[in-house]
């Protein structure tokens, strides 16, 4: 009878060939559950080899908040948290957990283990994969609980002894059988660390990333998956609440990136990239982004200057706060504005003196957005013509 155990992984992924290959570096983010059998029925050199495989699976990810964020559930007949997601944020912790996990025994609750997985991956909004590790005896009722898992987006792989129950496996595992459904003897389990790694790379990396995003320009990463020779990628984008695409472009195979010039000033776009290709049919990739607020100064004299920024969101901002200070170590001053106003005067300023300006958007829902410009006064009692906007520098 079966006991398991559920890891949960989070990553956005950098790896490296296992036996030392030049060091990859991919677009990738997913969530990874891991289930592997604890029970009973799995001899204790069968768990070990699969805690091997698990651990050397794993070793070339990043972990971390952004990364792989791991955590281990041990379900048997009540299910029982290990650890949490942002208990392990090195290799050298997860790795020395992993290997120091004892082999529970006994009976198993594969629903109930399932339906935590549910609940684990129920407000994930990237790639999420389900990775069985079993020994396939008595797997009880998963048809069900793992039809809702897909159901939610999740993509179920599985690793299974030769003696599991081949047909149940083939019912649940999401396709293609050849490289999601892995039965292999427990002493050659190794051979397939690599196929099952790409498997969970392929599903995770070819996503596309806004990598630099600006006041009016936004620049688009993905992980090649043509080449100039296997044809072609189709772009379009728009801004949210627009269903008509403001900008399309045909980029040649071996692109990489884009820059998406013209944007307007904090407005959250969706952009679309199809790859086309007469080889395969592959997933349209999408991305959202804001473009962010333009912040300016002008009007300076010796003692002043106004701060100006846009466009107003006040029914999603819920104030500005406008920190400012003598640049280099002069102290903080700090001004409240009200969601409705995108403007204020800075005074009792330093003559001919350079300051940071930052303006902090705090939004309804808690979140926050900074920008920061360099002001300079005027020297003393100078007339003649206050000095022109000077326009963003920084985001913070």
């Amino acid at each position: 009878v079966v006991f398991m155990q559920i890891f949960t992984v989070t990553m956005t992924l950098r790896l490296h060939r296992s036996q030392g290959a030049e060091e990859l570096s991919n677009c990738c983010e997913g969530d990874i559950l891991i289930l592997l059998d604890s029970s009973g029925s799995v001899a204790n050199y069968e768990f070990s080899r699969m805690l091997g495989f698990t651990a050397e699976l794993l070793e070339p990810f990043s972990l971390g908040r952004g990364h792989v964020r791991v955590g281990l559930l041990q379900v048997g007949t009540k299910p029982a948290l290990e650890f949490g997601l942002d208990v392990h944020n090195e290799q050298r912790s997860l790795q020395k957990a992993l290997l120091g996990i004892t082999q529970l025994q006994g009976s198993t609750n594969t629903e109930a283990a399932l339906q935590v997985a549910k609940r684990l991956l129920a407000d994930t909004r990237v790639p999420k994969i389900l990775l069985w590790l079993t020994d396939g005896v008595e797997l009880g009722n998963v048809d069900e609980p793992i039809a809702q898992l897909k159901a939610q987006g999740v993509s179920v792989l599985i690793v299974s002894s030769v003696h599991g129950d081949f047909h149940v496996l083939q019912r649940v595992v999401s396709p293609p059988l050849e490289s999601h459904l892995y039965s292999v003897d427990i002493d050659n389990i190794d051979i397939i660390t690599e196929p099952m790694r790409e498997a969970i790379i392929s599903m995770c990396q070819y996503r596309l990333r806004a990598i630099r995003v600006t006041s009016h320009s936004a620049v688009l990463q993905w992980r090649p998956v043509l080449s100039t020779r296997s044809g072609y990628y189709e772009l379009w984008y728009s801004a949210s609440g627009n269903t008509r695409a403001e900008g399309r472009r045909i980029l040649p195979g071996e692109s990489s990136t884009v820059e998406l010039a013209e944007l307007r000033p904090e407005t959250t776009y969706s952009a679309f990239l199809r790859p086309e290709s007469n080889k395969r049919l592959f997933n349209t990739l999408t991305v959202s982004f804001t473009t962010l607020p333009v912040v300016s100064v002008h009007d300076s004299g010796p003692r002043q200057t106004r701060v100006s920024w846009g466009p107003l969101q006040p029914a999603l901002v819920q104030r500005y706060t406008v920190e400012y200070g003598a640049i280099p170590s002069g102290a903080v001053h700090t001004v409240i504005v009200e969601s409705r106003q995108n403007s204020t005067v800075l005074t009792d300023l330093e003559p001919g003196t350079e300051y940071l300006v930052t303006v902090s958007a705090v939004y309804k829902n808690g979140k926050e957005r900074a920008m920061s410009v360099k002001a300079c006064t005027q020297e003393g009692r100078m007339e003649g013509p206050a000095a022109g906007p000077e326009r963003i520098l920084a985001q913070l």
